[in-house]
């Protein structure tokens, strides 16, 4: 007789082999029976979709160009002189020097594609190629923007477009000031895809740009990136007022059009900071403004006539601007008129700070440059300068930019003889009267003095002070006195080293 409690484990045993059975047939009948086990749905993800610039680039890249430069390489001397570096000489400077190897990267040498030219290497004096570079149709009749570095050197050109067709062309004109070069193709009657343009004052940092190029010869090539700063100065000439951008662009790439999404040019790539040699993510391209302004004058004359107004000039900086009672440490300080020069004929004189032009602020130097050279020769503007504590207007009628600028000169030779030192033990100075009557010369310098720290040497002649002429140690003391007076911390001092004009602030004697 089986227990009660076996008998119901075995009847629970039986179910469950029964139902495995079922469940086996069922599993078997499905296979056979050729249905596709059910499997997970695939991942998708509903995410905001990022702006495509595939409409940009189909739109545009018909316009945007290859540039190749050839020259005529004469035979070597043996000397084994590198000309890689240019006619500047860069070579010379020492290694560590930030303008060699700003100009070894961005400048010079293996830079936007050009070849290291061997002076060896030549057959019966041909064209040899020297560079590549990058640009774009700017007219329906085959008018093409580039860089000038990139055609300087050369004497043959040819434009490859998108599509690959190479084309003759011929040089209009070149601008080195602002790096900006312009190309005419003669497409027989062809009618090219051109771009213009962009109101670049509408650019704001953060905005999306793609860079259409010619990186290492590969060809038409696109990146994009946004805009990374405004009115960077890299030292490259008096009108640097670059956009910064984070694009990927490389040695060919100049010449070549940064876009905005509407397919308009803001800015025409020209360098790169690149300790590698390869994009770190920092270029920086000419402004629309600037270009479209420039390249106008190319089109039509070959070359850029600009305004000139013919001062040295110094930045102000915060003791400057106290001791002449500025709000603040704005406009050009003017160190020197140049002879014959429209400031000079204007009136405009040494310790005028230059704040406005035509009623438009001077922030900088560099900002009264572009200013100037902004207007056409004979061009009659406003001036506005600080003198003597208020704010004048002057009329002046501008000349021609030279090309290359002039130097104020002083024939006058001053003689550094001592005759009776005098001591200003206040400013740690030792002068005597110059042996021409105009001015004192620096004798010695305490080099624990604030005059040593603002580079005040001994051979420097003081020739004036807040804009007053001095002729004794008494005048620089009396000057000091009124300075305090008025409750100013500083004075201007006007000096002239090696005859040049140059401005230092020195703080008021303490009594």
């Amino acid at each position: 007789m089986i227990p009660a409690k076996s008998t119901s484990t075995r009847n629970r045993l039986l179910a469950a082999v029964a139902s495995l059975a079922v469940a086996g047939a069922i599993g078997f009948g499905a296979v056979t029976a050729g249905t596709a086990p059910v499997l997970a749905d695939a991942v998708k993800v509903d995410a905001p979709q990022v702006p495509s610039f595939a409409d940009v680039v189909e739109h545009v890249s018909p316009a945007v160009v290859s540039v190749r430069v050839k020259a005529k390489v004469q035979p070597a001397s043996d000397d084994g002189q590198d000309f890689s570096m240019g006619p500047d000489g860069f070579d010379n400077l020492p290694d560590n020097h930030p303008l060699k190897r700003f100009f070894k990267d961005f400048r010079f040498g293996d830079r936007d594609g050009h070849r290291r030219l061997d002076r060896r290497d030549h057959r019966n004096d041909k064209p040899r190629p020297v560079a590549q570079g990058s640009g774009f149709f700017i007219s329906e009749d085959g008018y093409v923007v580039t860089n000038n570095h990139v055609v300087e050197e050369g004497s043959a050109f040819t434009v490859v477009t998108n599509d690959g067709k190479e084309l003759d062309a011929k040089l209009i004109g070149a601008d080195p000031r602002t790096d900006l070069a312009v190309l005419k193709v003669d497409g027989k009657g062809q009618k090219f895809t051109y771009v213009d343009f962009a109101d670049d004052s509408k650019v704001r940092v953060g905005d999306w740009v793609v860079a259409v190029g010619n990186p290492f010869g590969l060809g038409g090539t696109v990146t994009a990136g946004i805009v990374s700063a405004r009115g960077r100065d890299i030292g490259a000439g008096p009108y640097d007022d670059f956009i910064q951008i984070d694009a990927a662009v490389n040695r060919g790439n100049s010449g070549g059009p940064a876009f905005n999404l509407s397919g308009q040019v803001v800015g025409i790539n020209t360098a790169i900071f690149s300790p590698s040699g390869g994009s770190v993510g920092i270029a920086f391209a000419i402004p629309a403004s600037t270009a479209k302004l420039v390249v106008q004058d190319l089109m039509k004359d070959g070359t850029v006539a600009r305004g000139w107004l013919g001062v040295e000039i110094q930045p102000v900086t915060d003791d400057i601007a106290e001791s002449l009672g500025l709000s603040s440490a704005k406009g050009a300080l003017v160190s020197s008129a140049q002879a014959d020069s429209p400031a000079k004929k204007a009136g405009i004189v040494p310790g005028d700070v230059i704040t406005q032009v035509d009623g438009k602020d001077v922030a900088s130097t560099k900002e009264l440059a572009r200013l100037i050279g902004a207007y056409t020769p004979g061009k009659s503007i406003d001036v506005t300068v600080w003198r003597n504590g208020k704010s004048e207007t002057v009329k002046v009628d501008l000349g021609t930019l030279p090309k290359s600028d002039k130097q104020a000169s002083n024939d006058d030779q001053q003689s550094t003889a001592p005759t009776k030192p005098d001591s200003l033990a206040d400013l740690g100075l030792t002068v005597t009267k110059s042996e021409d009557g105009k001015g004192l010369v620096v004798t010695d310098v305490d080099p624990d003095s604030d005059a040593a720290d603002r580079g005040i040497q001994a051979g420097d002649v003081i020739t004036a002070v807040n804009s007053q002429e001095v002729a004794g140690a008494g005048d620089i003391t009396k000057a000091m006195a009124e300075a305090a007076k008025a409750g100013r911390k500083s004075v201007l001092v006007q000096i002239t080293r090696d005859d040049a004009n140059r401005f230092v602030a020195l703080p008021v004697a303490k009594g």
